[in-house]
């Protein structure tokens, strides 16, 4: 049988030193991390972006299917994913945690294991946080820092008339990975006996489990000398990260169905839910990729980047923000991602 550490025999700053303790400064403007009262930072005279999120415990993530390690991965993933759409380099993190006694320092281990390889893969020092008690679920806030120069900021009120929208990666995927699981998870309430079947799902499952964040889009930007007019990170789904995009811009845009990018293994799982793939891409959410807008002066740089699809283009915001389906019928795109407060 696994040994089992209780919590409450580390104490606060006990624990916050165990889990902490193999980490290693990875950034010269981390002055002072971990340790002290407040950690100093100096980004040379760049400018700072700052972002923040919270996973909650049961409206964000199951503990039932999603493995601590994964979670603490995917916990700094999310932020950093905020930190790209403004075109920026994450630089630091600081982690908070609230926990029940149910979860053992082990677990805790796994957590932090998680949290430290989504750190190394994208050069991000964790410089502090807080750990409290929660009197049930799993909660976890993460602020997120990155640097950049004043002239390569992106925002989402940027896109102009005549601009192409393009996507990153492949959409959908997560949000029918969540599906598969969700469904297994029924499943074995009803008859714990039944092994979960994920149906060799890997690819789907691993994008709501473990996704990455776009480090590649925007060095791949840097190189290239391209600098969007506009970028969102797709968390709540195409058509309401577009719809954002419009509305701060001022503008409005067609998208074409035959363009959005959905993985095969994605679309093939949608049919056999009799799901349709581009609902999946348009309103599932948490696939972490980048939309953005450039003009149409760098398309031929773009095409180098198989990553990158060109999936429309802006309008006067006269002409509204609409969709041309497979067959050319014309509909206006509404908003149906996933809506944080819909109980």
């Amino acid at each position: 049988m696994n040994n089992r550490t209780e919590i409450a025999s580390l104490g606060e700053f006990g624990l916050i030193e165990h889990l902490t303790k193999n980490f290693e400064i990875q950034n010269a403007s981390t002055i002072l991390s971990i340790g002290d009262d407040g950690a100093v930072i100096d980004h040379f005279g760049k400018q700072t972006v700052i972002s923040s999120d919270m996973l909650i415990e049961g409206i964000h993530f199951d503990l039932m299917y999603s493995p601590l390690k994964h979670l603490g991965y995917k916990s700094v993933v999310v932020n950093l994913s905020d930190i790209y759409a403004m075109n920026a380099t994450p630089t630091h993190i600081t982690l908070n945690i609230a926990f029940s006694n149910r979860l053992s320092v082990e677990a805790l281990d796994d957590f932090y294991e998680g949290v430290f390889a989504a750190c190394e893969k994208y050069g991000v020092d964790l410089i502090g946080g807080d750990t409290s008690t929660s009197q049930k679920g799993f909660i976890i806030s993460i602020t997120a820092l990155g640097e950049i120069t004043a002239d390569k900021v992106v925002k989402r009120s940027g896109a102009k008339k005549g601009d192409l929208l393009c996507v990153s990666g492949d959409l959908g995927s997560a949000f029918l990975g969540l599906t598969l699981l969700e469904r297994e998870k029924k499943i074995y309430l009803e008859h714990p006996e039944i092994q979960p079947d994920l149906e060799n799902e890997q690819y789907i499952v691993g994008r709501l489990l473990k996704p990455e964040a776009r480090k590649d889009i925007i060095e791949f930007f840097e190189q290239s000398n391209i600098l969007p007019t506009s970028m969102m990170d797709v968390s709540d789904g195409l058509s309401s990260e577009t719809l954002h995009i419009c509305k701060q811009s001022n503008v409005g845009c067609v998208v074409y169905e035959d363009k959005i990018p959905v993985n095969d293994q994605a679309k093939q799982y949608a049919y056999k839910l009799e799901l349709d793939p581009t609902a999946c891409a348009l309103s599932g959410g948490e696939d972490y990729e980048l939309v953005f807008t450039v003009p149409q002066s760098d398309y031929d740089k773009l095409v180098l980047n198989e990553q990158i699809s060109v999936i429309g283009y802006i309008t006067d915001i006269e002409e509204g923000v609409h969709i041309i389906t497979k067959g050319g019928s014309t509909h206006h795109l509404t908003a149906q991602g996933w809506n944080a407060f819909k109980q």
